[in-house]
């Protein structure tokens, strides 16, 4: 029977694009832009530096300012950005982890200027820190004052804001880093664990409100191409979080246990080559958290179809947002009650997950729980074997993507022939620009209420008192995200989590690399030692998968190799490639600062003699970027479409050898 009565219908989940880039004044058109076009809440993006509490000048930054989201740095860019949008009536995600606390005041401080009541203030910051260390690479500080931010801002929101969500479990990034359906279930059930833990001993909520601290955590959950698993595991992470927090923390009313959760269906998913397949896998993506009325998503983002490629342009993303209309309005799926209710091959599966699930929380908890298991690399390491897994499986064929390594034989793409390659680039006065600005606002400021305000930061920092208040001052005098970031990581310290690569497994290919190892091996003979690889990230960008898997693949095929991880200088890296005596350079970076660093590094190296060291290059790069790199240098470029990691290694050690010549 139609559900609820014949002639109603359900009403649609909240409709947003993950959108930002270039400057507060250009997001904010954009934004405008997108509502108007039916949207219905905001997901906004923000830049590497601001999401790694850097400001536009810092050293760190170059190459980075606007290019995957908005910069914003002090409360006047978010006085830009939410011009003319009436907060109040808004639902707002922001996609902020670290400094998410100074992003929130900022918000925070903007509404309160435009009259708004904070008790009717809608949104969620997404402010999970324990996925950082395992994928996106954001992280700030340690996680034990990680955690104590994420605490503090949840007793504040409760007490204050109480529609806001303070936290958004992410299992999005750690399927994008390899986990598998149970491990997705079973890490982010564990990270919830770790907060709400938090929040109970910190003693800041009282027991009697403990319900309603559990109905404001919600979820942000990834969508794979395979609909019947992901549908399965949605409706697995209800049934979980229903036992979790009735059975460990005694929450009675079944309102407050309820999962919610917002879907950005698979973006790392979506392939360079045959772009326009990606149209037909965000549609199945998307089906899978929106067909089953039990397992529905209360919000949905879609990535555009040429994301793979670059930054979608504005055009792009209505595409997606039409996709997700053209379900909700024309279909009748919100007519029905759910439709595979009583499905015994849904059951099956559901249980089958749940078990698995509930067997990998009791080895977390076990080892002390989430944060434990991110410092002793446990978790780490569990999804870079689990993604050298999934690889293997690609490049053996086993697993098939269709236009990568199955049905490869292609017509010309139309989409992708306009002069701008199909993709918006962000002029690199951008960067400029917004280094100007900061530099004015920093000399318009009360210089005195400024120190102030963060002094009253610093030595809260050092107490047990919530920190919330403290940057809502720093928020109101014009302190920067910098400045913030820079307090706390004086007191807190910084953090570099391992990188996971030692203690994972590559996943078995041991007849595929017969012949890269041999050559590895001969060449080392002529050098008289092993080849020796440094992987470098340098700049801010934090996706750190695929410069984990050339590691891991040629640790495998006899390299020895340096990585330590994210976020270097260009010139750290040189230093790293002169003291380690390297025979090869392999940068990534996914960010598009790539025509900003990697020149950098290839001048640096030939400065120190190290005309003979190859540097290549791989990200998602436009070919006429490609064409740029090497005229300066670079030896090798490789983009997603070169997806057998063996067959890149093979190149590497042409290049080699041709830089020995």
């Amino acid at each position: 029977m139609p559900f609820p009565v014949d002639h109603e219908r359900d009403r649609p989940w909240m409709m947003r694009t993950y959108a930002g880039h270039s400057s507060p004044a250009e997001s904010n058109a954009l934004y405008r832009r997108n509502l108007a076009k039916g949207q219905t809440g905001l997901s906004v993006a923000f830049d590497l530096p601001t999401q790694t509490g850097y400001d536009p000048d810092a050293e760190l930054a170059r190459g980075e300012v606007g290019k995957v989201g908005v910069p914003v740095s002090h409360i006047g860019d978010l006085r830009t950005l939410f011009d003319g949008i009436p907060m109040d009536r808004m639902n707002t995600s922001m996609t902020i982890n670290a400094p998410a606390m100074y992003l929130l005041a900022l918000y925070l401080s903007v509404a309160e200027e435009h009259g708004a009541d904070f008790a009717l203030l809608a949104g969620t910051t997404q402010n999970d820190i324990i996925k950082e260390y395992l994928s996106r690479g954001t992280y700030i500080f340690p996680p034990g004052p990680s955690l104590r931010l994420i605490t503090d801002m949840i007793a504040y929101t409760v007490a204050n804001v109480p529609k806001w969500n303070p936290i958004n479990v992410c299992s999005y990034h750690l399927q994008e880093a390899g986990a598998t359906p149970v491990q997705e279930l079973a890490f982010a059930l564990c990270t919830a664990i770790a907060v709400l833990d938090s929040v109970r001993d910190s003693g800041q909520v009282p027991q009697e409100q403990f319900g309603e601290v559990v109905a404001r955590i919600s979820f942000f959950v990834n969508a794979g191409v395979r609909f019947v698993e992901e549908m399965c595991k949605v409706r697995a992470f209800g049934r979980l979080w229903d036992e979790i927090t009735r059975e460990r923390y005694g929450v009675e009313n079944p309102t407050h246990r309820r999962f919610r959760y917002g879907v950005q269906v698979n973006s790392l998913g979506l392939t360079e080559a045959q772009p326009e397949n990606n149209v037909y896998r965000i549609l199945l993506e998307m089906l899978a958290v929106t067909a089953s009325r039990e397992a529905r998503a209360r919000a949905v983002q879609l990535p555009a179809w040429n994301e793979a490629l670059g930054l979608p342009r504005p055009w792009d993303q209505q595409w997606s947002l039409r996709m997700q209309q053209v379900l909700a309005y024309e279909s009748d799926l919100l007519e029905y009650e759910d439709l595979f209710a009583g499905s015994h091959v849904v059951e099956a599966k559901v249980e089958q997950l749940c078990r698995g699930a509930r067997e990998e929380i009791d080895r977390v908890l076990e080892m002390g729980g989430a944060v434990e298991a991110v410092e002793s690399g446990y978790l780490k390491s569990a999804l870079v074997s689990s993604l050298a897994l999934r690889r293997r499986r690609i490049e053996s064929g086993e697993d098939v993507v269709v236009g990568v390594n199955r049905f490869t034989e292609s017509e010309p793409n139309p989409l992708v022939g306009g002069a701008d390659g199909a993709i918006l680039t962000v002029d690199p006065a951008v960067e400029e620009a917004a280094k100007a600005a900061v530099r004015q606002w920093r000399a318009g400021r009360d210089a005195a209420a400024v120190q102030d305000a963060l002094a009253g930061l610093r030595d809260a920092a050092k107490t047990d008192d919530n920190l919330m208040p403290p940057s809502l001052a720093c928020a109101r005098v014009g302190v920067t995200v910098g400045e913030w970031a820079g307090v706390l990581r004086d007191v807190f310290g910084e953090y570099r989590p391992l990188t996971g690569v030692a203690g994972a497994s590559g996943g078995g290919h041991e007849r595929s690399l017969t012949q890269v190892r041999q050559r590895v091996r001969r060449l080392g003979e002529q050098f008289g030692r092993p080849l020796k690889f440094l992987v470098g990230k340098p700049g801010l960008d934090g996706h750190s998968n695929g410069a984990e898997q050339i590691a891991l693949r040629a640790r495998d095929a006899g390299f020895e190799v340096v990585y330590s991880g994210i976020r270097l200088t260009p010139a750290q890296v040189v230093m790293a490639a002169v003291e380690e005596d390297v025979d090869v350079v392999g940068l990534s970076i996914l960010s598009g600062s790539h025509l900003s660093v990697v020149p950098d590094v290839v001048t640096g190296l030939r400065e120190h003699g190290l005309d003979d060291v190859p540097v290549v290059v791989g990200g998602i790069i436009p070919e006429g970027d490609a064409r740029a790199l090497r005229a300066a240098g670079v030896a090798k470029v490789f983009t997603p479409k070169d997806f057998e990691i063996t067959e890149v290694l093979g190149q590497i050690i042409d290049a080699i050898e041709a830089a020995r010549g």
